[in-house]
């Protein structure tokens, strides 16, 4: 069974390697023909030794002194030779770099460009850092064979032409010496399958420690505040330190093979001279000769291990483009169509028997709403009656199941791309601020002047704040707007949409950090503004309700009722329950301190 999964593996990485090779075909060529070059001349620098032995040792120490000829010859020819292999391991790394560095990044944009592709529903079946990781170390990981297989394929190339020139200068030494390159295959056979499921598990607990790290940093406002520091802890640390015991045993099994793969070529050295001596001594060969080969066997140490380098990172390359290759292969991005939704005036939204589902658990069934041009809407209803889930489907965040959302009479499906966004926007209520100035988190690249981004600030109550900040527009508001209050993050994230000027303009809860006062004034300044839009507001606040002109009342997934906000509180009992709910609370509490009193009066 071992057997198959490691031939699996081997069968996957050389694919892998493929693939890397066919997208930087010119390159990988510069570079195994610099490798080719290292490998002609570290076979040729052996017969240079050899030939120096011959024409300037032995005559230097049999007639004590050696032509100036030769030696001028001899030493010419060694720094030639030595110069055209450096050439030669210098192309093949820098080369061999950029192919790798450039897979890498081609990788990286690929998987940024998909998760960007695929719609929110996806991203919320995976977790954030189980992304990065994807972006990042199986980026990366996936093609890290590719530095050392330039050299691996140039030492094809210097073992076959070692293997000529040893032949060509003593056979019976060669044959002694090739001894070694079988008991490498074996051994490098039995390092790969000793290697391989270690070195698959410790990428995978890679990804695993990268999950549960940006879990924890992200969550940190929920782990100090509850006091999870040493759970947190503790879960991290146990992953981490599996993760530890797997890096372990690939060290030792490295730690084990690579002597033994160090140690053979020496072997075969010493198995030469034992031979060579002999036949020195016999006079088959010269002396020259014998160092020649000798040299040769102890410079193919180094080389043969390329070859083990290259398979030693294949395990991991293959796990890592699988992870890649699995969110490239993703399904579910979203289509778009040709239709455009231009216009400058507020938009009408219409949705048509729409149906939406997590996984087998229905959220939303069969939903109709018309909201004419112009209109404020509040979308009320109790925690899980698919609220949130109805808005991601008015900007296409997500698709209905079943159903429609249209804009202006246009299926939001059938809308060109980017069409959607240049006429919607939607503020959530969770905000994120970028760690750039204000400007750049109003903007976000969008190309409008100082004037358009402080009329937006106006609309939505910032320009007070933002006018007392050190810099105003140019100060930087930290990592997820650390520098600012809950509220005033909340107003930022409302002039980005506003900026843009949509048609359509969806809050989901986006002002319940906001003072009730200044909530006021922004959905009354949306309604009197210029360039009016038509609003969707999901409320819970009984006075933000009251500025609607109409209120939608949601109950498990369905529009129970809509109307006037008196006119609901009126008929429909569940809508006159949620809303007066906090009222009602302050009342009893109102009513039982009176009563305590009395008693204690009493």
């Amino acid at each position: 069974m071992a057997s198959k999964v490691n031939s699996a593996v081997m069968r996957q990485g050389l694919r892998v390697l493929g693939v890397a090779v066919r997208a930087e075909r010119t390159i990988f060529a510069v570079a195994v023909l610099a490798s080719g070059v290292y490998g002609v001349t570290t076979v040729a620098s052996a017969w240079a030794l050899g030939w120096a032995t011959e024409h300037i040792v032995l005559p230097a120490f049999g007639r004590g002194e050696v032509a100036v000829g030769t030696l001028v010859i001899g030493t010419l020819f060694i720094l030639g030779v030595s110069l055209l292999k450096a050439l030669g391991v210098a192309g093949r790394r820098y080369f061999a770099g950029i192919m790798q560095y450039r897979m890498q990044a081609r990788s990286r944009r690929e998987v940024t460009r998909q998760y960007l592709r695929l719609p929110l529903a996806w991203h919320q079946r995976h977790p954030t850092g189980q992304l990065l990781s994807n972006a990042g170390a199986d980026a990366e990981a996936a093609w890290a064979p590719l530095a050392p297989l330039p050299m691996a394929v140039g030492v094809v190339v210097m073992l076959v032409t070692a293997a000529v020139a040893t032949v060509l200068t003593d056979p019976f030494l060669a044959a002694v010496g090739f001894l070694i390159f079988p008991a490498l295959a074996v051994l490098n056979l039995v390092y790969q399958r000793r290697l391989s499921p270690l070195a698959t598990r410790a990428q995978q607990l890679r990804a695993e420690v990268s999950e549960i790290a940006h879990e924890s940093f992200d969550g940190a406002l929920v782990v100090k505040t509850l006091g999870r520091e040493d759970e947190e802890t503790a879960r991290f640390r146990d992953r981490a330190d599996e993760l530890r015991d797997a890096n372990i045993a690939v060290g030792r099994v490295r730690g084990l093979f690579d002597p033994l793969l160090e140690a053979l070529p020496t072997l075969g050295v010493l198995a030469v001279l034992l031979v060579g001596a002999g036949r020195l001594e016999s006079g088959a060969v010269t002396p020259g000769v014998l160092v020649q080969v000798a040299y040769l066997f102890t410079l193919l140490a180094f080389p043969v291990r390329a070859l083990g380098w290259v398979l030693a990172e294949l395990p991991r390359a293959v796990v890592g483009y699988e992870r890649v290759l699995a969110v490239l292969d993703a399904t579910g991005s979203m289509e778009y169509g040709s239709a455009p939704l231009s216009g400058s005036h507020p938009a009408r939204l219409e949705v048509r028997d729409l149906g939406y589902a997590y996984g087998d658990s229905p959220v939303l069934h069969g939903v109709d709403l018309a909201v004419e041009p112009g209109r404020t809407v509040a979308l009320v209803g109790p925690t899980g009656s698919g609220k949130s889930t109805l808005i991601q489907t008015f900007v296409r965040l997500v698709d209905p199941a079943r159903g429609a959302v249209l804009v202006d009479g246009v299926d939001l499906r059938e809308a060109a791309e980017g069409e959607v966004s240049r006429a919607v926007a939607l503020v959530p209520q969770q905000t994120f601020l970028f760690d750039d100035t204000v400007r750049g988190n109003v903007t976000l690249g969008l190309p409008v002047g100082d004037e358009e981004i402080w009329a937006a600030l106006r609309l939505a109550q910032a320009d007070g704040f933002v006018s007392a900040l050190p810099a105003g527009l140019g100060t930087k508001v930290g990592e997820r707007g650390a520098t600012l209050s809950g509220g005033q993050r909340q107003r930022l994230a409302l002039a980005r949409a506003l900026v843009r000027r949509p048609r359509l303009l969806v809050l989901d809860d986006a002002t319940s950090s906001v003072d009730p006062q200044v909530e006021a004034r922004i959905l009354l300044g949306l309604r009197d503004a210029a360039q009016s839009s038509t609003v969707i507001v999901v409320a819970y606040r009984p006075a933000t309700i009251a500025l609607a002109d109409e209120v939608v009342y949601l109950e498990h997934g369905r529009v129970v009722d809509r109307g006037a906000h008196d006119a609901l509180l009126a008929r429909c009992e569940g809508y006159r329950n949620l809303v007066t709910a906090y009222e009602r609370e302050e009342a009893e509490r109102e009513a039982l301190g009176t009563e305590e009193e009395e008693e204690v009066s009493a």
